[in-house]
């Protein structure tokens, strides 16, 4: 009798494939309150790798780590109409605390902008004090109506950098220097997921911004996700909060700002991305567990020699885990193994000693083979570069495959709907068009220029409109 799949396959149904992956890996469940989530710390694990990665890039790029608070005067998201307009709903609403109604309600956090710009008025005085780069890791909150772990939940985990600056230009270029340097960079060469960078139009644009540039990746079903964001603010905020600067001219000015997010939403990406029937293959730069050294039997010598191993790579820098837990049968931990994605296992057993040798299995490309432990820890790094190498090969290739040239929004919703990505000419499509995309539940994931660039403007000449159905 064929043995039964662990997983529910891809091609079946994918959503369902997404949640017996996340249960059956460990990654997170359900939290209590609908739209919460519990990470559990193999989950966890991937996102304190992301955040370690992200940090160093964020703070490269000269912003320094703060934190604000969780409870936002109610008042304060009034003074920007449109930011509050575009967060309504979304509102959690604090009312009653200490056994008592409160004088005025309180927002818990769905995103920071007014309550970091009530304080940069009080921090900016002069042109001295610019640029400000701040950056926090925080949990947000906003009611979600379809939560989907990971992916849409009522509380996520994220980071969002808020910055102000003399000039519009230097603003404007700040938040590209976050699109490109920090956020693509990172999610090119470390997730291996091969991003899109465009610009969002204005139907599509953050609450309060001018401008949104965005990075779209394709899933694995055909569908965007949106893995982060960087906006342009204008002087929007910098006007509801008073934020001025006295400039070298002796003038009172009000600063040009920025503000730029990811968050926990990127785990749920590279599920998507990454994931086959087998469960989820992590890019090994990412990996927080890149090697696992299996003992296949409670042999003395084989436990002996798979610590010997494990403490090898070790000091050669590779991140990894033991697992000597050889009363649990064998094929059973290489299965939890393959369901985390870990990159490569390398498993040992009395038969293998005797040959000085062990089974290297390769989880992105697929396959084991033979290879002798002395050479082990010479072969790894580039083992490990191969294969991150060849999911943002495969990342890419899907993308290219799946993405049609589309000169009509008939063809362009088709193409959606049959679970793939669509160009159009922005000219042939505009607002109208785009409206008519949302009854078929597609939207404009971003404009491009034609040569694949971010525009320079929302109505560019030759700007293309990248269309799809998304998470």
């Amino acid at each position: 009798m064929a043995k039964a799949p662990v997983l529910t396959l891809r091609a079946d149904d994918f959503p369902r494939w997404y949640q017996d992956l996340i249960t059956k890996a460990e990654l997170a469940d359900n939290g209590p309150v609908r739209g919460t989530m519990v990470i559990r710390p193999y989950g966890y694990g991937l996102w304190e790798r992301m955040q370690q990665e992200m940090d160093a890039r964020i703070k490269e790029a000269g912003a320094q780590n703060a934190y604000f608070p969780l409870f936002i005067p109610q008042s304060y998201l009034t003074k920007e109409a449109e930011h509050v307009e575009g967060f309504a709903p979304e509102l959690a609403v604090v009312t009653h605390a200490g056994g008592k109604e409160l004088e005025e309600p309180v927002v818990v956090r769905p995103t920071s902008e007014t309550i970091v710009n009530d304080y940069f008025s009080k921090w900016v005085q002069s042109y001295r004090d610019l640029p400000l780069l701040i950056n926090q890791w925080a949990n947000v909150v906003r009611w979600e109506m379809r939560p989907r772990v990971f992916l849409r939940t009522t509380e996520f985990l994220w980071q969002e950098g808020h910055t102000a600056h003399a000039t519009y230009e230097d603003a404007r270029d700040y938040a590209a220097h976050i699109h490109e340097k920090v956020y693509a960079d990172f999610m090119v060469n470390v997730l291996a997921i091969d991003v899109v960078l465009g610009r969002k139009t204005p139907a599509e644009r953050f609450a309060g911004a001018v401008n949104t540039l965005t990075l779209e990746a394709m899933m694995g079903d055909g569908k965007a996700l949106q893995m982060g964001t960087s906006h342009e603010l204008g002087q929007n905020f910098a006007k509801a909060f008073n934020t001025r600067y006295l400039s070298r001219d002796g003038r009172q000015e009000l600063v040009w700002q920025t503000s730029w997010g990811s968050s926990t939403r990127m785990v749920g990406g590279l599920i998507m991305s990454h994931g086959d029937d087998s469960g989820l293959r992590v890019p090994p730069r990412l990996a927080p567990v890149q090697a696992v050294v299996l003992a296949i039997k409670g042999d003395d010598a084989v436990l002996a020699k798979v610590h010997e191993i494990g403490d090898r790579l070790k000091a050669a820098g590779v991140r990894v885990r033991v697992d000597d837990r050889t009363d649990t049968p064998f094929g059973r931990r290489a299965v939890d193994w393959e369901l985390k994605g870990v990159p490569v296992r390398i498993e040992v057993g009395p038969r293998d000693l005797e040959n000085g040798t062990a089974m290297l299995a390769r989880r992105i490309p697929g396959g084991k083979e033979p290879v002798t432990i002395g050479s082990l820890v010479r072969l790894l790094p580039a083992v490990l570069e191969e294969d991150q190498a060849l999911l943002l090969t495969q990342s890419r290739e899907r993308r290219e495959s799946r993405t049609s040239e589309v000169s009509t929004i008939g063809e362009a919703i088709e193409a959606a709907v049959a679970g793939g990505w669509a160009r159009i000419p922005w000219a042939t499509l505009g607002e109208e068009g785009e409206a008519e995309l949302a009854a078929h539940a597609v939207t404009v994931r971003c404009l491009v220029a034609e040569d694949g660039s971010v525009p320079g403007s929302d109505d560019a000449p030759g700007n293309v409109a990248v269309v799809a159905r998304a998470y």
